[in-house]
């Protein structure tokens, strides 16, 4: 990875994710400046051997790379000092939900090169699924940069048109929910049946895990054909599924995904 001076604005979980990342992978400390009003977040930051400042426009001013990372409801207060800089030259990255290209082009009119993302909170283990989208004038060069950037903490996948990034944060951004309250059903489930809490943790956590594992490394296989090789005819496992199917658990999936795009399009008109 090509190593340029990279300033985060914004050092919340999503940033310490990033930063540990590239660190990780031996991508130099002294490259790296996180700015953050709180003085505990510029410690933490501190004490990994990066730059840290309180000024953005200084930082900014400096750094090949910006990286953006507030709340959407913040991006404006933001950006407004920020525009006053030259970005020309610099690569522009946004991870704040809702926030479309075109936006952080108004914010920023002398950004040429936007990417934005929308990375999930798996990235804090570094198993993080990022949706990358840039507009067609975004050199070659900085979409390969901001790739392997968020590769630092997970995969990627490009869309190539902004309005999936919708689809993304139902997929991704979101979804961690969905599975964390399926496990937290089934744990609670089992506690009914008298099993004690962190016994059925385990055993819930574990077989998410293995699963999760299972489709990974059949790429080839498709999910059905995975569910129907646990499912014998007549078995404890099809019981469960009619159950499921009965209950119309497709049906709700799908609804609430298309629940998560509608807000994610709407706020999109709102910051």
């Amino acid at each position: 990875m090509q190593q340029k001076l990279i300033a985060f604005i914004g050092g919340g979980n999503m940033a310490q994710a990033i930063v540990l990342g590239l660190l990780k992978q031996g991508y130099p400390a002294t490259q790296i400046i996180v700015n953050d009003p709180n003085e505990e977040k510029r410690a933490y930051f501190a004490k990994l051997g990066v730059q840290t400042a309180d000024n953005n426009v200084e930082s900014v001013t400096r750094a090949e790379v910006v990286l953006l990372a507030v709340k959407p409801q913040m991006m404006s207060d933001v950006c407004a000092p920020l525009s006053a800089a030259d970005f020309s030259d610099k690569l522009l990255i946004s991870i704040a939900a809702g926030i479309s290209t075109t936006r952080l082009q108004a914010l920023i009119p002398s950004a040429k090169s936007v990417v934005r993302v929308m990375p999930n909170t798996p990235a804090l283990v570094g198993e993080g699924m990022a949706g990358l989208f840039a507009p067609e004038n975004t050199p070659k060069t900085d979409r390969t940069f901001a790739q392997a950037l968020l590769n630092a903490v997970g995969k990627t996948q490009w869309v190539k048109e902004e309005n999936q990034m919708h689809a993304v944060t139902a997929a991704s951004g979101s979804s961690p929910a969905y599975f964390f309250l399926m496990l937290e059903a089934m744990q609670q489930a089992l506690v009914e049946m008298n099993m004690e809490a962190d016994t059925a943790r385990q055993f819930v956590q574990q077989t998410m895990l293995g699963a999760a594992k299972m489709v990974e490394e059949n790429p080839q296989t498709a999910l059905s054909t995975l569910r129907e090789n646990v499912t014998s005819k007549g078995g404890t496992t099809a019981a469960a599924l009619e159950v499921f199917h009965r209950q119309q658990f497709n049906h709700i999936v799908a609804e609430a995904m298309q629940a998560c795009v509608a807000r994610s399009q709407e706020m999109e008109t709102l910051f």
